[in-house]
């Protein structure tokens, strides 16, 4: 059932034992989103737990409240409320479905979302979930403190790529300027999140020897980098900046950064320019953005590469602008 930001207020205002979740492979908006919303729930004297089937990325550790993080563990929980954070499907949350049993509150901001939930707040206009917190918190007139704050301005900046994507929005920047008079320092956060561990540079160079750029015409270039298993192992959770360096050649519509895994399987992230890589992302059963997307490819490497060039390529000779 779709609800609105106010009855999604009482609903967790009626809840006393509360799971929060977010999905797979948590990035900036699914931790401090979820952090945030801990921190208010805590306060009211709610039980709260937060479990994620993967680890926190180190890069975010300076986030109160990823001490907090527990995974799944196979013995079925049960709760009031299962609130499920910027995932567009049941699936995005991995094993924590299996393991709880509670009516579910989905927040999210994807415009691929399935509407999974027993109820729903969608808002495909906020530039990451961290905006319908933020609009949450000022609903019920909640105190924001400098950590939450921290945490929400993190959420916010890393979705929309420390507002030089084209998911800025006016409301993005007035919630950001809120945020930085609430306690959130920018220049601390980005220093944080672009501090990289040695290994991150020096795998670079590898990295960008596997660059292709794949001709398509006037339609624009694809761009592909890969990271194998190996340059996986290595890097651990701090990829996150290389599709960037495809994304920004000259020339580039659709930039794809594949990583391959040690199930035999693929996880692809797609950034764009013009085109709604959340179609194409979609067509392999994932999800995401406009501009940003990605999904799981159950094939090898090199098929999983061709089976994504291919139907990149009949993306941009159909002409899907968003």
């Amino acid at each position: 059932m779709e609800v609105s930001i106010a009855d999604s207020a009482t609903l967790l205002n009626k809840a006393n034992n509360i799971i929060l979740t977010a999905h797979v492979h948590p990035d900036g908006d699914a931790l401090g989103s979820l952090f945030a919303l801990y921190s208010f729930l805590s306060a009211q004297g709610k039980q709260v737990r937060i479990l994620l089937d993967d680890e926190v990325p180190r890069a975010f550790y300076f986030l109160h409240g990823w001490e907090k993080v527990e995974k799944p563990e196979g013995i079925v929980h049960t709760a009031d409320l299962l609130v499920v954070l910027d995932a567009s499907d049941l699936e995005r949350i991995g094993k924590v479905s299996e393991v709880i049993k509670a009516p579910i509150l989905n927040l999210d901001h994807h415009i691929s979302n399935i509407k999974f939930a027993d109820y729903w707040y969608i808002d495909s206009q906020a530039a990451a979930t961290g905006e319908i917190i933020f609009k949450l918190f000022k609903e019920v007139n909640a105190n924001i403190t400098p950590s939450m704050a921290e945490a929400l301005f993190t959420a916010i900046a890393t979705d929309c790529g420390f507002f030089r994507y084209a998911n800025t929005s006016a409301q993005t920047l007035k919630i950001a300027a809120e945020l930085v008079e609430l306690g959130a320092q920018p220049h601390v956060i980005s220093e944080r999140l672009e501090t990289k561990p040695r290994t991150v540079i020096e795998m670079l160079p590898k990295v960008l020897e596997t660059l292709e750029i794949i001709d398509c015409g006037d339609a624009g270039n694809i761009a592909t980098i890969v990271l194998n298993y190996d340059a996986i192992t290595k890097l651990k959770d701090d990829t996150e900046g290389f599709i960037n360096y495809p994304r920004n050649i000259d020339g580039v519509e659709i930039a794809i950064m594949f990583k391959e895994a040690d199930d035999n399987s693929v996880r692809v992230s797609l950034r764009s320019k013009t085109v709604d890589v959340s179609k194409l992302a979609l067509s392999f059963g994932g999800g995401g953005h406009a501009r940003a997307a990605g999904c799981t490819v159950a094939e090898p490497l090199d098929r999983a590469k061709t089976l994504v060039v291919e139907a990149a390529r009949k993306q941009l000779a159909a002409g899907f602008i968003a």
